[in-house]
């Protein structure tokens, strides 16, 4: 349904962290639809479960980058713009946040603990966006993945709630920057995934369950539902479509 709906965008997918990532999902897709791809790993521990993924979906680049590390992520881009020249889209979908004050309640999260979630969670994606911006010269398209937990309260996910929300707020703000430039800014907000990042979260499975039951469509989405919804955003068919959150969650969120 989406083959070649992106055929010739060149994009740079950073996240992954297996087979079974939301990045992952959105990489298969952004393939699928024609894309092609830049990946990145974390680091040397992290290799071995991302390039399968790489090779999977033909990508061109494949590079570490630590959004902390401000040479790797210069670097990436530098590799880019020798490269391609240019880059149509980037997708952020990476979040971090230490345990100790993930598992804990929001009252209690420690000064360096909510600083390195913001910076991880939220900053990288505008970092990201400062090195994007000179190679989108016709344009692109800016992704990022929230979760609901950013707009209401879900027991649990606790301090990377606040942490969602000002990652949401950045996407409208940097949509209202960039737009004349032709950059539209978008997040993804899927539905409760198996991934191992969710994996961190208590109590999952009992949000897996709850959302099944609420959720109007009755069921969980898949990471080809949110790739799908990834790849229509980065495509010219949303060429006006900026600052938004796109929910992929069978309807949960509009339940009181």
């Amino acid at each position: 349904m989406l083959r070649n709906l992106i055929e010739g965008k060149r994009g740079l997918v950073i996240g992954i962290a297996n087979e079974h990532s939301i990045a992952a999902g959105c990489a298969r897709a952004f393939r699928d639809a024609g894309a092609t791809l830049a990946v990145t790993y974390l680091n040397e521990k992290a290799r071995p479960f991302v390039e399968p993924v790489a090779r999977d979906v033909n990508a061109e680049i494949i590079l570490p980058l630590d959004v902390e590390d401000n040479n790797q992520m210069a670097a990436v881009f530098e590799r880019i713009s020798t490269d391609w020249g240019q880059l149509d889209f980037l997708l952020h979908s990476i979040a971090f946040c230490p345990e100790i004050d993930l598992h804990g309640r929001v009252i209690d999260c420690s000064r360096t603990g909510f600083a390195k979630a913001m910076d991880i969670s939220c900053h990288s994606f505008i970092r990201l966006a400062k090195h994007a911006e000179p190679l989108m010269k016709k344009g692109g398209s800016l992704l990022t993945v929230s979760y609901y937990g950013a707009e209401k309260v879900v027991d649990h996910y606790n301090i990377m709630g606040p942490v969602k929300a000002a990652l949401e707020a950045s996407v409208r703000y940097l949509a209202a920057e960039l737009g004349p430039d032709g950059i539209r800014v978008n997040a993804l907000s899927p539905g409760p995934l198996k991934t191992r990042a969710a994996s961190g979260i208590e109590h999952f499975d009992q949000l897996i369950d709850e959302a099944c039951a609420r959720a109007p469509r009755r069921h969980l989405v898949t990471l080809e539902d949110v790739g799908n919804m990834a790849v229509g955003l980065v495509s010219d068919a949303a060429r006006n479509v900026t600052g938004n959150i796109a929910y992929v969650d069978a309807g949960y969120h509009i339940m009181a």
